[in-house]
């Protein structure tokens, strides 16, 4: 299977060593956030990775949950129907922090009231 990982430079470590164990099961990896092109511009690269996201059989993802290079990426991947897994995902978002502080404004408001 041909298999296109996306996600945040952040994760590099991860990355890699997600795609070694797919390689080992015999799959065809590409992680186009590592592929070195400097003569592309912007349009060149998101062309780039449009390109091995269409080629692939599914899109695995780890991602920071910020990084807008990744966003984009997932948009292509839906926008092309591939199937996606979700291999990591940053649960320190800033969605996250605005639900643990409104349960900690609850938490003291109810503390108040009692």
């Amino acid at each position: 299977m041909k298999i296109t990982i996306i996600g945040s430079t952040a994760y590099k470590d991860k990355m890699v060593a997600y795609a070694a164990e797919l390689k080992q099961f015999g799959h065809e990896v590409s992680i186009p956030a590592f592929d070195c092109h400097p003569e592309y511009d912007e349009m060149g690269i998101v062309t780039h990775n449009k390109d091995l996201i269409s080629q692939a059989d599914r899109i695995d993802v780890l991602w920071d949950c910020r990084s807008p290079g990744t966003l984009f990426d997932l948009g292509m991947a839906f926008a092309l129907n591939k199937p996606i897994k979700v291999v990591y995902l940053n649960d320190k978002t800033l969605e996250n922090l605005v639900k643990k502080l409104q349960k900690l404004h609850t938490k003291t408001m109810q503390e108040e009231n009692s």
